[in-house]
């Protein structure tokens, strides 16, 4: 019984129709057919990893975490419970929206709604990028990562390996508050950021070749105020990235080459330092700023 991946993540978005040419044509995502005015975008032949569903606020709505199988999320739901925390079950309406056969939803302390599903619907076909790329590193890891800022980061990071399951990768406490978690040998798969306020930071998604993150960064160049974050790499994960400010406020990391875990010989470190080199923060970040440092990324 554990988490085997970040499998989607839903976003409301006062501009709805302003994620169409940002998913496809930027960052090469596949449009997917979705109903009650949703748009729905692929990286691979798993089905829907984005939901962008029209509202009158931005931000993260809901992250959908994969389980094996019904047997596995009805054991999930019921240790969910038995730490008294609230678990309701998904509508029809809402399992066709994701693409699910089944889901259950809850609240993280900071008031994250956390999915837990089984049966990600396929898209029908070989992923067809947006634009000419090589595609997404995905699979077994999951559809990326995602960062989000929780007021009472210790809580919220507890939450998420004593009654989800997921492990350790590092930390930091000097720099900022942090923990980074895994679920599978991605080196996190959430990352809890102390904050002011609960809200998504980013979404990260890592491509299978260098090539097309420097294509995409000359593209992000050239549009106006586009790069939040500039290219770099993380002194945790490895991963070589740039962020760009999506639609909805929130950003994008862009990246690729992120180390993996291997619990058998992975060594818990503190982070002390959030890059090696580069992701130098351009104008605005968005939120509150995560206390101890200034609003960035990880």
């Amino acid at each position: 019984m554990s988490v085997l991946g970040l499998g989607y993540v839903g976003i409301e978005a006062e501009d709805a129709a302003a994620w169409a040419p940002f998913a496809t044509g930027f960052a090469g995502m596949q449009r997917l057919e979705a109903g009650g005015g949703a748009a729905a975008y692929g990286v691979d032949d798993a089905g829907r990893r984005l939901v962008v569903m029209p509202a009158g606020r931005d931000g993260g709505a809901f992250y959908g975490w994969e389980v094996a199988d019904a047997d596995a999320l009805d054991a999930m739901a019921a240790r969910i419970e038995d730490r008294g925390i609230a678990v309701e079950r998904s509508t029809a309406a809402e399992r066709a929206l994701r693409g699910v056969d089944e889901m259950v939803h809850c609240a993280d302390p900071a008031g994250h709604r956390v999915e837990l599903f089984h049966g990600l619907e396929p898209a029908g076909g070989p992923f067809a990028p947006g634009r000419e790329m090589a595609g997404f590193r995905t699979g077994g890891l999951g559809l990326g990562h995602v960062l989000v800022h929780a007021p009472d980061a210790d809580a919220c990071a507890a939450f998420y390996r004593e009654t989800l399951g997921f492990r350790l990768s590092d930390w930091a406490k000097t720099a900022f508050q942090a923990s980074f978690l895994h679920c599978n040998p991605r080196h996190h798969s959430i990352a809890v950021v102390g904050a002011r306020e609960a809200r998504l930071h980013h979404v990260m998604v890592e491509l299978n070749d260098l090539n097309d993150v420097g294509t995409a960064y000359d593209a992000a160049l050239a549009e106006n105020a586009r790069v939040a974050i500039t290219l770099g790499r993380h002194d945790n994960d490895r991963m070589v990235s740039f962020y760009v400010r999506t639609p909805s406020g929130f950003l994008l990391e862009y990246g690729w080459g992120g180390r993996l875990v291997d619990d058998a010989t992975w060594q818990v470190e503190e982070v002390t330092r959030r890059s090696i080199w580069g992701h130098a923060r351009v104008g605005p970040q968005p939120g509150a700023s995560p206390i101890g440092m200034p609003a960035g990324g990880e």
